[in-house]
């Protein structure tokens, strides 16, 4: 079992934008095929920049603020309460089109390739 206070947590910069700001709770390795799971916030006009991740899904959902994500090219508005699943290679972007804050919590999760031998957490192929 373990317990996580969201203040508890220390602030740490986001790999895609140094403005950017997240708490990780969970990291890479603590829980199976779980790559991350996190809050962070964009301040008004940031932008997490184009990128894909071969092996990892990412499941966003708005907490606050105003926002887009750009998912190969075609973006779609956040808000409070919106989720989004991106899969492994798609090409996205999360920008803060708003006039506060875009806190967003979000996580990871490994998945194998096709022809992954080891199938690690026996996820279905």
């Amino acid at each position: 079992m373990k317990l996580i206070k969201i203040n508890e947590v220390p602030e740490k910069g986001v790999s895609h934008n140094a403005k950017l700001r997240k708490r990780e709770l969970i990291s890479c390795g603590e829980l199976g095929p779980v790559t991350t799971y996190s809050r962070a916030v964009f301040p008004p006009g940031e932008k997490a920049g184009a990128h894909a991740h071969a092996d990892v899904a990412e499941v966003f959902t708005i907490l606050s603020g105003a926002g887009e994500i750009r998912i190969n090219d075609v973006a779609y508005v956040l808000a409070a309460g919106t989720t989004v699943v991106v899969e492994p290679g798609e090409v996205h972007e999360i920008i803060n089109t708003g006039t506060a804050d875009l806190v967003i919590s979000y996580f990871g999760v490994l998945v194998p390739f096709e022809n992954d031998s080891l199938n690690r957490w026996n996820v279905s192929k």
